[in-house]
């Protein structure tokens, strides 16, 4: 009855180990790069050149406006030699001084309308490449999963480490595990003719130049 017992314990046993086994398959690893997949892909290239352009157009406006307040500045000036004029009477000085003053105004407001138009095209061209990464990087990992399955593959690792996906870095990876051209042949397969190739210079979104605009009095300020 003991050997009984014993056999039916072995082979319970036996079957819970290849149960297990069958549960577990092999683990047939692949490894992807997928910051070089996400700059070399035609869809961020041209998203970069799309979102310089506009960068462009914005520092144009910016250059605009600053000359609008440029110009208010000399105005001001001019405003303001008068109220020191001694030829002019006093009433002709309080009006140059009044003017003077609104003329000052509209400096500062020329001012805050170029900080926020910077600011806004800014934040606009930042949350602009933010949508798109994430999107195009759900795309590329849609297609790299694709790849690595058709291989028979059961894992596929980013070993462009943290800056993406906030894993750890792979240390090290055999060639023959890295399915990042092959990855990369797929989601450009339809790149539209004439699409450059060279990826850009940067994938940051771009802005218009910060820092204050040209607009500016130095040493004047309105009489009181």
């Amino acid at each position: 009855m003991k050997k009984l017992l014993l056999s039916l314990v072995a082979a319970a046993a036996m079957g819970a180990l290849t149960v297990a086994a069958h549960a577990q398959p092999a683990v047939k690893l692949f490894v992807v790069d997928m910051a070089k997949l996400y700059d070399t892909h035609y869809k961020t290239i041209e998203k970069n050149a799309q979102l310089q352009a506009d960068d462009q157009k914005a520092q144009e406006e910016v250059d605009r406006m600053n000359k609008e307040g440029n110009g208010l500045v000399e105005e001001y000036k001019a405003l303001n030699d008068k109220t020191s004029n001694p030829a002019l009477t006093a009433e002709a000085k309080a009006s140059a001084q009044n003017e003077a003053q609104k003329k000052f105004a509209a400096i500062q407001q020329k001012q805050q309308e170029v900080q926020t138009f910077i600011q806004n095209t800014r934040n606009s061209l930042q949350q602009r490449m933010q949508t798109y990464k994430a999107l195009i990087l759900e795309e590329i990992s849609k297609t790299a999963t694709t790849v690595a399955q058709r291989k028979g593959g059961n894992l596929l690792i980013d070993k462009s480490g943290p800056s993406l996906f906030l894993i750890p870095a792979v240390v090290y990876a055999d060639a023959a595990f890295d399915i990042t051209d092959e990855v990369a042949k797929e989601i450009n397969k339809d790149r539209p003719a004439g699409s450059p190739t060279a990826p850009a210079a940067t994938t940051a979104a771009p802005a218009p130049a910060a820092g204050a605009p040209a607009v500016s009095v130095p040493g004047l300020t309105p009489k009181k």
